[in-house]
């Protein structure tokens, strides 16, 4: 469309086509986000907005990734359409790329709906007020031509989905940001025996994986460890999980079979409640109270938890497990769960436990009688 003489903005731009339809991708200071994107739909019932209403709790935390990483944070396009006269100017049309690339002019009267990322954008505006130094940053917006409601309503719903987060387990192994994380890679990567039980990208287990752990349980569960410590460096704190993590080992004898396949990694954890992420949990929970009564260095493990190795981890041994790590025949890791398992492994190593753990002891005793 022909714009000479109208009022219009332009931006660097490429030009693209999908499913017969022109797009364009321009690059967009991020100042200008908050005045071309305005979202005024909040009081407009769900059936007549193009979008999910925004969620203003999830912006906190974009906006302290953005203003904590101001050196390398990182955010994908936006996808938006434009209700509105658009015209792309080629920059060089003698030239089949330079027929993509140019200068698109919108419209100034025009209106602009973001089809995908308006927490994003709330997220910029919200950063920009913190950091102005933002304002001259680009992020890339994918343009369509508006095509009414129930097209802008289908492109969410496109592109939405098949989104699927990640598994904990590889958000984990990739995070570099996050000290635990760290921690969890390294006494992981560090360990002969771990290296080779501990599946690094998913989150659970299928019935046939040949793995004993996953890395997001060895994560929450050295979190659990470590709870409370302060380190001088990720280094110094992987040394005392990993003396901790190789130190219980020989109290788990049936790992090492696994580890060497004489036992299936399934058998185990149908027969076994120590290779579930809620044992590993307890059993760290029960490492930091060493750690806490412990002055400096790392503690003799060994001589501390060598009554591991005495419990009846069975899953038939329904009598200590049943309400605690299983219900109902099946191995659940609730809060509660967690803390009456952590009980059962501190009442058998003769430790005391907290005001908040003997609570709900006390509950779960008497709802047993």
């Amino acid at each position: 469309m022909d714009l000479t003489g109208s009022f219009a903005v332009s931006f660097p731009a490429m030009r693209g086509m999908q499913a017969g339809r022109e797009f364009f991708v321009i690059m967009c200071p991020l100042r200008y986000l908050p005045r071309l994107f305005l979202f005024d739909e909040e009081d407009v019932p769900p059936e007549l907005r193009a979008q999910r209403g925004l969620n203003r709790n999830r912006l906190p935390g974009l906006v302290r990734y953005i203003t904590e990483n101001r050196d390398d944070y990182v955010f994908s396009a936006l996808t938006a359409s434009v209700d509105g006269s658009l015209a792309f100017e080629p920059s060089d049309s003698d030239l089949p790329h330079g027929q993509r690339l140019g200068v698109l002019r919108v419209s100034m009267d025009s209106r602009f709906l973001i089809n995908d990322g308006q927490h994003r954008r709330a997220a910029i505006e919200e950063a920009l007020k913190n950091d102005p130094s933002l304002a001259e940053e680009t992020i890339a917006i994918v343009i369509f031509a508006d095509e009414g409601l129930a097209r802008s309503q289908q492109m969410f719903a496109d592109l939405n989905r098949h989104a699927v987060r990640p598994p904990r387990s590889i958000g984990v192994l990739y995070d570099h940001r996050d000290d635990d994380s760290g921690i969890a890679r390294l006494v992981v990567i560090r360990s002969d025996f771990y290296r080779g039980v501990v599946e690094m990208e998913r989150s659970t287990l299928s019935a046939t994986s040949r793995k004993l752990f996953t890395l997001s349980a060895i994560y929450g569960a050295t979190q659990a460890l470590l709870q409370g410590q302060q380190y001088d460096s990720v280094e110094t704190a992987a040394d005392v999980a990993s003396s901790f993590w190789e130190a219980i080992r020989p109290s788990f004898p049936e790992w090492e079979e696994v580890r060497h396949g004489r036992l299936l990694a399934r058998d185990l954890r149908t027969d076994f409640i120590h290779s579930h992420g809620i044992a590993l949990q307890a059993i760290g929970r029960v490492g930091n109270t060493v750690l806490r009564g412990q002055d400096a260095g790392i503690p003799d493990w060994t001589e501390k938890l060598s009554g591991l190795a005495s419990i009846d981890w069975s899953r038939a041994n329904t009598q200590l497990w049943e309400g605690r790590a299983i219900v109902g025949g099946r191995v659940t890791k609730s809060g509660n769960n967690v803390t009456l398992t952590t009980n059962a492994l501190r009442t058998h190593l003769g430790m005391p436990l907290s005001p908040d753990e003997q609570r709900v002891e006390d509950a779960y005793l008497e709802g047993s009688q």
